[in-house]
């Protein structure tokens, strides 16, 4: 390796590290633009390497968005607990939505790579209609369970991720591989929520309105807010840490393709004024 190589990795680093402790020194809980309270996180190259859109992630502690998830999982557990029925005695199964459910994770499981998940894309987005909550339930933001989203046939972009993300798992995605992603695009600020899943080492997007699944790295105009996996919710951290660290580490970044980009969300604007965790996704 050349001396110069040398320098300029160590040059990167220093300027993640800086950056990391120029936000420390000003709280240990810094705000985001929105008012959600972000955790610091310890910087690490597998952080990077690992999670969609290639940038770093840091813990989400108590709020308003975590609570939101937290209920969610509660529902889902109550789900789980209908369909593990269900599969066990599909005969005497009394939820409509349950075998439905079931019959979407079995021809997914069938499949393999890909192709399992475009599968449940492709099933979960012809089962629900798009419908913003304030129309069906009266409120801003309301996340439901995939029993209860296939149950009303209808639902907002994270109703569609939720019940894919629950179904991908149950294909066989292991949980490692699966992140829900809320993103807001660069132009307007509206929010918009999807499914990542890695296979063979690459993201996929998976998108209430688009059959098509994309790799991460396709998308430009929008830009990740928030991820959650196994471990909860975490805040996206700034691009230009992820870029030092990347270029520290020598991962190789690959540049969006312009004429790859996804097309407006039809959700409603994102309100400076409106709570954190608000509204359509």
């Amino acid at each position: 390796m050349s001396v110069l190589l040398l320098a300029l990795r160590a040059r990167a680093w220093a300027v993640a590290f800086a950056v990391v402790a120029s936000i420390g020194a000003d709280q240990a809980v810094a705000r985001s633009e929105r008012g959600l309270e972000v955790e610091q996180s310890v910087v690490s190259p597998s952080n990077i390497q690992g999670e969609p859109f290639g940038l770093l992630t840091v813990a989400l502690p108590e709020g308003p968005l975590v609570a939101k998830w937290r209920d969610a999982e509660r529902a889902i557990h109550s789900d789980m607990n209908i369909i593990v029925d269900c599969r066990a005695d599909a005969s005497n199964c009394i939820s409509p939505p349950a075998l439905q459910f079931l019959k979407i994770v079995k021809a997914a499981a069938s499949r393999d790579g890909l192709a399992r998940l475009g599968e449940i894309n492709r099933a979960i987005n012809l089962a629900v209609r798009p419908v913003s909550d304030r129309a069906q339930y009266g409120v801003d933001d309301h996340w439901t369970s995939p029993l209860a989203t296939l149950a009303a046939g209808a639902g907002d972009c994270e109703d569609y991720a939720i019940a894919k993300l629950v179904a991908l798992h149950e294909a066989g995605v292991p949980r490692e591989n699966l992140r829900l992603i809320i993103m807001r695009e660069n132009a307007t600020g509206e929010d918009h929520a999807v499914v990542a899943a890695r296979v063979d080492g690459h993201w996929y997007i998976l998108d209430n309105r688009f059959f098509v699944m994309v790799e991460d790295t396709e998308i430009n105009k929008y830009k990740p807010v928030f991820a959650i996996d196994a471990e909860g919710i975490k805040r996206v951290q700034q691009p230009e840490i992820a870029v030092a660290m990347l270029g520290a580490t020598g991962f190789e970044t690959k540049p969006a393709s312009p004429e790859a980009d996804v097309t407006t969300s039809t959700i409603a604007p994102a309100s400076a004024a409106a709570d954190a965790n608000e509204h359509a996704m």
